[in-house]
């Protein structure tokens, strides 16, 4: 299990700065931050250590896996030294946590898994690179489904993560842990990983703002891979504007990632206000469909209501791909699992099996035992659809129905500026409710997969609640590269 440290300046900066604490605690954007750090109210190590106390006080949520304690500290010292200079980063205030499957040097990942446990970074993944270039603070790492493989956050190897909202429900996932961390104020904002939803979900179900850019707009150098034409990293936090500014910093081409793209990038929180009115289609398959949560299609019908009468354009279309979304994701997924995650071999680094006698009972028994239940069936589902026999009749066939959905896809968002659909079929759900039944988890994803298999960049912001109280999301998709666009209308319709 993780380890938590108390600071010992805490002790004193409780007393000194007691009405500080209760403030600090509030804050949901970086701008607020800003405001304070420049009139002297605060500083940045304030802010770490009372991020630092509350991740402890917290801790039964299961968000963090481990504090840097030692490293946001220095850091921090780091920043407030540069704001008095006047060369702080754009990110300067901002405390952030990562994903347990994005590396940062010399600190512990492990993709929430057994098979990795204690094993540090050799190197600074790109996304973490370019939030300390500027001068964000990483706090520490943050749980998740083992090797980003669930929509629920109960397949890690260190527990289940709880919903803050309400503590016997799922946070999402699987960038729960992110998604948990920033609705309870552990920190001001997340980075999560999206391969069929992992960000967006968790943040319909904990009420953020959660957004997978397009594929290749941010680089996967230092991503722990679980599906590489599918894996993206985004950010989850409280603001579309705090949202803009963290695409805009770890957005843009990179060496080491061959799939990253060269498109430059734009200043995507200058300007957040949509301008004219919009042409905006929602899929008639989606909101019939019988899995649709009642009040959840109630509030989609109020928001359509709602941007007709302000002028936009609002067109129902046919989508005659919903039912082969889910199945052609995860047969496409676990294939690629099953080849990305055949370097855990417990020869080179991560768990070696102490029973192993040879080099055969190596391999079988340490990934037996570092491997959950859940990875395990989708590297055997992905072994099963690239095997001889079935290659074409299973991994060919998605790939074909992919091209199909991206294709048809895109045509839409030619013909319309925006795509609207639910994030989710419903609020969050008890945790051990659905854990029992893959496929009820898999359905999880069935409004979410869909950006992935396109490609195109997808954005859940906060609809309302239902009667229990709990949050629903709303989604929108632009076509490739269209973020700029994405970030201005979801400010504008929130």
């Amino acid at each position: 299990m993780a380890f938590f440290f108390i600071n010992p300046k805490l002790i004193h900066l409780d007393i000194e700065f007691g009405n500080t604490f209760a403030k600090m605690n509030s804050y949901t954007s970086l701008k607020a931050i800003k405001t304070d750090l420049q009139q002297g109210k605060i500083s940045v190590v304030d802010l770490t250590n009372q991020y630092i106390s509350k991740i402890n006080e917290k801790k039964h949520l299961n968000a963090f896996l481990e504090i840097f304690v030692d490293s946001a500290l220095e850091k921090a010292i780091q920043v407030d030294s540069k704001i008095k200079n006047g060369t702080a980063g754009k990110l300067a205030g901002m405390i952030i946590g990562i994903k347990d499957n994005i590396c940062y040097k010399n600190h512990t990942v492990t993709g929430a898994s057994k098979i990795l446990k204690g094993f540090k970074s050799l190197y600074d993944s790109t996304v973490v690179e370019r939030l300390l270039a500027e001068d964000a603070v990483i706090i520490g790492r943050l749980n998740c489904d083992e090797f980003a493989m669930g929509s629920s956050n109960e397949n890690s190897a260190y527990g289940v993560v709880k919903n803050p909202l309400q503590e016997d429900l799922v946070a999402g996932g699987s960038s729960g842990g992110s998604a948990a961390a920033v609705a309870a104020g552990l920190c001001l904002a997340a980075l999560g990983s999206d391969t069929g939803g992992s960000i967006r979900q968790p943040a319909s179900f904990c009420g953020l703002v959660g957004l997978k850019p397009t594929y290749g707009r941010v680089s996967r150098w230092g991503l722990l891979a679980y599906g590489s034409s599918f894996d993206q990293i985004g950010p989850l936090t409280h603001t579309v504007e705090d949202a803009a500014l963290i695409l805009e910093v770890i957005a843009g081409k990179d060496e080491y990632d061959a799939t990253s793209s060269s498109k430059p990038v734009p200043s995507y929180s200058t300007n957040i206000q949509y301008e004219g009115k919009a042409k905006i289609c929602y899929l008639k398959e989606c909101f019939e469909s019988q899995g649709l949560d009642k009040e959840l299609k109630e509030q989609l019908n109020q928001k359509i209501s709602n941007l007709k009468s302000a002028g936009h354009e609002v067109v129902e279309v046919d989508f005659p791909y919903l039912d082969y979304l889910v199945p052609a994701y995860y047969v496409l997924t676990t294939a690629e699992a099953s080849s990305n995650l055949s370097r855990y071999s417990g020869i080179h680094y991560g768990h070696r099996s102490a029973t192993a006698t040879d080099l055969e009972s190596t391999y079988k028994k340490s990934r037996s035992e570092g491997f959950g239940k859940e990875v395990q069936r989708r590297i055997l589902l992905g072994t099963f659809v690239l095997s001889a026999g079935y290659y074409d009749a299973y991994y060919t066939k998605a790939q074909k129905v992919r091209r199909k959905i991206r294709d048809f896809t895109s045509q839409l968002l030619q013909k319309y500026d925006f795509m609207i659909l639910p994030t989710t079929p419903g609020p969050a759900f008890g945790i051990g409710k659905k854990s029992n039944d893959p496929i009820q988890l898999y359905l999880e994803d069935i409004y979410t997969v869909q950006a992935n298999l396109a490609g195109v960049p997808a954005i859940s912001i906060p609809l309302g609640k239902n009667s229990q109280g709990l949050p629903f999301g709303l989604q929108l998709m632009a076509n490739h590269f269209e973020e700029e666009k994405l970030f201005q209308f979801a400010e504008t319709i929130k």
